[in-house]
């Protein structure tokens, strides 16, 4: 355990920051599963709605820095791939 004040406020800090990294990685992890399952039921209207706002939850999530901005970008290109390859 720590000691010095500065440290012991560094643990509480980093550990508030990892909660709220953890809920914003969860919600993005959601957001793809809504989009695949959509794709998956074959249903376009619902897909594209998903896609709409899971690629909003994942420019957040790199926007507050919890996913890196290429990881973002990738992660976007390939389920806009997969609802336009849809029938």
């Amino acid at each position: 355990m720590a000691n010095i004040k500065s440290a012991k406020k560094r643990i509480l800090v980093n550990r508030t920051k990892a909660e709220r990294n953890k809920a914003v990685k969860s919600g993005v992890k959601t957001s793809v599963k809504k989009v695949t399952a959509a794709i998956a039921a074959n249903d376009k209207e619902a897909a594209k709605a998903a896609l709409l706002a899971a690629t909003a939850t994942i420019d957040k999530a790199a926007s507050k820095g919890v996913l890196h901005k290429n990881t973002a970008s990738r992660k976007v290109s390939r389920l806009a791939q997969a609802v336009n390859k849809m029938a």
